[in-house]
């Protein structure tokens, strides 16, 4: 009776749940942790855990790894969130491990840990008693506390390949106990492979989808669920996009976009680009194409800003779905326009050298004499003033004596504008030497 309440209790739980793995053998996936003589199943095999951070977008095994680990090992195993959990439940599972000598902690969102709740673990992280498994879709090395992440190996973990998630939905289909193993079901291939290419890595997203498309559709007259492809195209309408505003995965695709501009590939910067505008996230986009304007394209276009901005303006005032067009017309710009980050390296160069502390006094022709004895202590005496002189140029030193032949900008030669810059700065370098 008990283990019949227990299978109809775990059919009632959705499928991606009752898909988890048991041990480590089952976990699909991230084989450069749970392979064979891999740094985890090294951990499972010795029977010597240690706390961890696991980290990666949604849906790619976070959770299936502590839940393996756990069933790995028979230690007893908790499921806690670091926002909605408080430090009472903490406490009850501090009480368990306490008695049964270890126990292993699932803590979802482990970010969002606060000060209270972290100084209550951490004693019982440095002795053992609590095996942490922190999950975060967030990088570690910029969200978590350092007093927790020192006491944590860090991994990261991959979105699944097609291949994984093909056979993960094989799986489920065929597992009789958790699966859908129980119905008969005629799933077209091409059906199969739109929940494997939608769900962009995700397992949990094409589990959810299955589950949806087999409850949902009324047998035929052959007594078959028949999963067609119009059916799968309902139960998961778009693609999943790996795309967390604040989470690391979205720092990848801009990063991945003004590298794609930079490096001159349109195809890859609208593919980016397109990314960004399906998740609508336009101040990102804005922000991002006026820096790449101006750190990349620079002085070899100097117009690529003003017309990047009124790109960016008209995006704003009319919003999606037509903000793509003037978005799309501003990439194509900056990644067809040439390329110069002289002005980026010399600002950068000359910050350097000020935060190094060398810097030096204002040449005293240089300092301000609008004042009553300002000439008396020899400011301003013997300054040249350049519109006195018919090349409106004229040989004096503006640097302080420390740095008086340092050289900062070094100009390229990519673009009709810079080149005119460069045959003026020459001019004026060789007539200064």
């Amino acid at each position: 009776m008990k283990e019949e309440l227990e299978r109809y209790f775990v059919k009632k739980q959705p499928l991606a749940f009752r898909m988890r793995p048991k041990n480590i053998n089952e976990v699909m996936g991230q084989k450069h942790l749970v392979g064979e003589n891999k740094i985890i199943a090294r951990m499972v095999k010795a029977k010597q855990l240690s706390s961890m951070i696991l980290y990666g977008p949604p849906g790619i095994g976070k959770t299936s790894i502590a839940s393996a680990i756990a069933g790995s090992t028979q230690y007893a195993f908790r499921t806690l969130n670091a926002v909605t959990n408080n430090k009472k439940d903490m406490e009850i599972v501090a009480a368990e491990g306490k008695m049964s000598g270890k126990v292993i902690l699932l803590l979802d969102e482990v970010h969002r840990l606060d000060k209270g709740k972290q100084d209550f673990l951490l004693p019982y992280l440095e002795n053992g008693t609590i095996i942490l498994i922190g999950a975060t879709t967030s990088n570690p090395y910029h969200a978590i506390n350092p007093a927790i992440r020192s006491r944590c190996q860090i991994f990261e973990l991959f979105p699944l390949s097609e291949d994984e998630i093909k056979q993960t939905l094989n799986r489920a289909l065929e597992d009789p106990e958790r699966g859908l193993g129980t119905y008969s079901i005629s799933i077209e291939e091409q059906a199969l492979d739109h929940f494997v290419a939608a769900s962009n890595g995700d397992a949990r997203s094409a589990l959810n989808a299955l589950e949806l498309a087999v409850l949902s559709t009324d047998p035929a007259a052959d007594g078959q669920i028949h999963i067609t492809m119009n059916v799968a195209e309902e139960c998961l309408q778009k693609k999943s996009l790996a795309h967390d505003k604040d989470g690391d995965a979205h720092y990848d695709v801009l990063s991945g976009f003004q590298k794609s501009i930079r490096g001159s590939d349109v195809n890859a910067a609208l593919h980016y680009l397109s990314r960004l505008i399906e998740a609508g996230d336009l101040p990102s986009i804005a922000r991002r194409l006026l820096v790449i304007a101006y750190e990349d394209i620079g002085l070899a276009n100097p117009q690529a800003g003003s017309r990047t901005l009124a790109a960016i303006q008209t995006a704003e005032k009319i919003g999606f779905p037509e903000a793509r067009i003037p978005l799309a017309n501003a990439v194509i710009e900056l990644c067809l326009s040439p390329k110069s980050n002289s002005a980026i390296m010399a600002i950068d160069k000359a910050l350097s050298d000020i935060r190094a502390g060398r810097s030096g006094e204002v040449p005293l022709h240089l300092k301000d004499a609008h004042y009553q004895g300002a000439k008396e202590l020899g400011r301003g005496i013997d300054y040249k003033y350049p519109h006195d002189y018919e090349t409106g140029w004229v040989k004096q030193q503006y640097l302080p004596d420390k740095l008086k032949n340092k050289e900062y900008y070094e100009p390229k030669k990519t673009g009709k504008f810079e080149q005119a810059l460069a045959t003026v700065y020459e001019k004026i370098r060789k007539n200064n030497l």
